[in-house]
């Protein structure tokens, strides 16, 4: 009697993956990016809707809309964003082969934590004056701005260590994001030389959105590009069953 012909679970050419074992840690990440995308939108949303739709693009920052009175979708926005980035790092760990003890994670955390600290602390309200909540927004959206991009670089070099050409793209994201500060820094250096104030010489609502864009493009394609290859060996375990 001639021997069975070997299951393709246990096929050497042909990875080990239970469909339902699978599926499950991919769709995490995908779930996480869907929330991310969708708070973006709506704060995205406030520059086309009264009355946040007169607050300049280019010289307001985007908190500028949490001191109107549609303050509360800013803050469903950043708290939704925030929610699926917490996500889809949990997703990306239960893939493996990130590990929760990593630098991806620990600036993922920062990232999503800053986020949490922005929306409890407004930004200052110029109209009253400075205050000791503004200034810690300002430090969290600082650390927020550099961890995101630092969490992407660094959980690429894990999660997309099998694809080098991915693996390169979701990195150049990532620095380009922290590239954004350059102005910022230009801005600053000029204006202790004597020159203007950084923030009139930076349009820094302009600076600051195209950095979150670049940002969040980032964590967009270091999801979608850890997903694929697992949804692939998937169609390979079907095709050969």
């Amino acid at each position: 009697m001639p021997p069975a012909p070997p299951s393709p679970r246990s096929h050497p050419d042909v990875p080990s993956l239970a469909p339902a074992d699978a599926a499950r840690p991919s769709t995490l990440p995908l779930l996480g990016l869907a929330a991310v995308v969708l708070g973006a939108l709506l704060v995205a949303a406030l520059q086309v809707l009264p009355p946040t739709d007169t607050i300049s693009p280019i010289r307001r920052t985007i908190s500028e809309y949490a001191l109107t009175t549609s303050k509360w979708v800013f803050d469903a926005g950043v708290l939704l964003v925030a929610l699926g980035s917490a996500v889809v790092f949990l997703g990306l760990v239960r893939r493996g082969p990130l590990l929760p003890r990593s630098a991806a994670c620990l600036f993922g955390g920062l990232w999503t934590l800053s986020l949490l600290v922005i929306v409890v602390f407004p930004k200052h309200n110029w109209s009253v004056g400075p205050s000791i909540g503004g200034n810690i927004h300002r430090v969290a959206s600082i650390v927020a701005f550099v961890c995101l991009p630092l969490a992407v670089v660094a959980a690429a070099r894990t999660v997309l260590a099998h694809t080098a050409v991915r693996r390169r793209i979701a990195q150049a994201l990532g620095v380009t994001a922290l590239l954004w500060f350059v102005p910022i820094v230009i801005g600053i250096v000029r204006m202790m030389g004597g020159g203007e104030a950084w923030w009139r010489f930076v349009p820094l609502g302009l600076v600051e959105r195209l950095m979150a864009v670049n940002a969040l493009l980032a964590v967009g394609f270091l999801v979608i590009a850890a997903v694929l290859p697992r949804r692939l060996d998937m169609r390979q375990v079907t095709a050969q069953a």
